[in-house]
């Protein structure tokens, strides 16, 4: 297919040169070390551009210049800005060059005759009511519709309304340049925040507990699925519920190490889990197959228990916060940032689940680079009870 496609290309230009294009002042570069040339577009592009070129998406998740890209295929720097911005269609010997230097097909480069028109739209889920507002993602070569959620761990503008059985799109829909993650972060809107600033993608955040969240992985409904079943007891928990639902070929990505517990009213200064365990309490609880959830099973011994089901660690948190739950089982962020007593049980690994077909994605690339980076491992350090240590670590399963 990779060669009927190139030859096509051969005979509509008829250039058997390595796309050499002379020079357009349009493109505003700003020149300095030849291996560090950027052009200005670079940089809008990077935060404003939706439809952008697949040449483009994989150099910006290597770091590349166009220099850089340009001097790795052996063609001009002109004829890679242009190929970015569609002026030039490559020739035979470029796009091979060009998809050898980013480690992928022509295809993916370059696509099929028509590849590059709008996918259909269907909807990950059936939204609950007409009209209903949206995001929109492409997920495994498929453009999928969420209806906006109640509850988000970081609100994200809408892409578009549902009314009378028709999709009216806003018009600045970013679906390639759109991450889905599922995910019971309760620091997530700092993920989504700074993954933006880094990258110029929009990470959107599905607030689902880790159970949940590999079951839309399965459904391949999104990119990244958040669990955090691995305590320091049990390290390799994560990667066992991982291959127990999902099989193998999936990649672990430690995103933070956190502290999880009960917590209490402020005015309970009470000691000891096990103690409160014996008590009569309402509880604030997880749902089922949560990892909050497994915690206050096993305090509990299994037993019964009194309360009322909420979603997420911030749920739990302003639950006992507000004062008709006397206990719950949440991160000791939310418990520090709601002014509660917390009282420590487990140290729980973050990892952040995604195929490992994908690991050369841009976006995917883009996620892996922020985790590694100096200002987000910082930040993550600094919130209360997680740790860092391990943040931006690879687990193959």
């Amino acid at each position: 297919m990779a060669q009927l496609w190139l030859r096509r290309i051969a005979s509509k230009f008829n250039n058997n040169s390595r796309g050499h294009l002379k020079s357009d002042r349009s493109t505003n570069e700003i020149v300095g070390d030849s291996d560090s040339i950027l052009s200005l577009a670079d940089s809008i592009e990077a935060t404003t551009r939706v439809a952008v070129h697949p040449v483009f998406t994989r150099r910006m998740a290597r770091e590349w210049s166009q220099a850089e890209l340009a001097r790795r295929a052996d063609i001009s720097r002109a004829a890679v800005s242009a190929i970015e911005s569609e002026r030039l269609t490559p020739s035979v010997a470029a796009a091979l060059a060009l998809a050898a230097a980013l480690e992928c097909s022509v295809e993916e480069l370059f696509g099929r005759p028509n590849a590059r028109e709008p996918r259909p739209q269907a909807w990950a889920w059936a939204p609950s009511t007409e009209p209903c507002r949206y995001w929109e993602a492409e997920v495994n070569h498929r453009r999928l519709l969420y209806p906006v959620e109640r509850i988000s761990l970081h609100p994200a503008p809408h892409d578009g309304v549902w009314a009378g059985g028709v999709c009216h799109d806003s018009g600045d829909t970013a679906a390639e340049a759109t991450l889905t993650l599922a995910s019971c972060d309760p620091a997530a809107g700092l993920l989504a925040a700074e993954y933006a600033r880094a990258s110029g993608y929009r990470l959107l955040v599905l607030p689902r507990g880790g159970e949940a969240a590999l079951n839309l992985m399965k459904r391949r409904l999104v990119h990244v699925a958040g669990l955090h079943r691995s305590t320091t007891e049990q390290p390799d928990r994560n990667a066992e519920t991982v291959r127990a639902t999902l099989g193998d070929g999936y990649r672990l990505l430690r995103a933070a190490q956190w502290e999880e517990g009960v917590a209490l009213p402020a005015e309970d200064q009470s000691r000891s889990a096990e103690v409160l365990a014996r008590c009569s309490r309402r509880w604030a609880s997880r749902e089922p197959g949560s990892a909050a959830r497994e915690c206050l099973d096993e305090l509990l011994g299994g037993r019964r228990f009194f309360g009322r089901q909420v979603n997420g660690h911030a749920a739990v948190a302003e639950a006992v916060h507000a004062g008709w739950a006397q206990a719950g089982i949440c991160v000791k962020l939310c418990a520090a940032e709601a002014g509660l007593n917390f009282l420590p049980m487990r140290t729980e690994s973050l990892d952040l689940c995604y195929p490992a077909g994908n690991q050369h994605e841009p976006r995917i690339q883009a996620l892996i680079r922020l985790l590694r980076s100096r200002r987000y491992r910082r930040l993550v350090s600094e919130l209360p009870g997680y740790s860092a240590h391990q943040t931006g670590d690879l687990f193959p399963l």
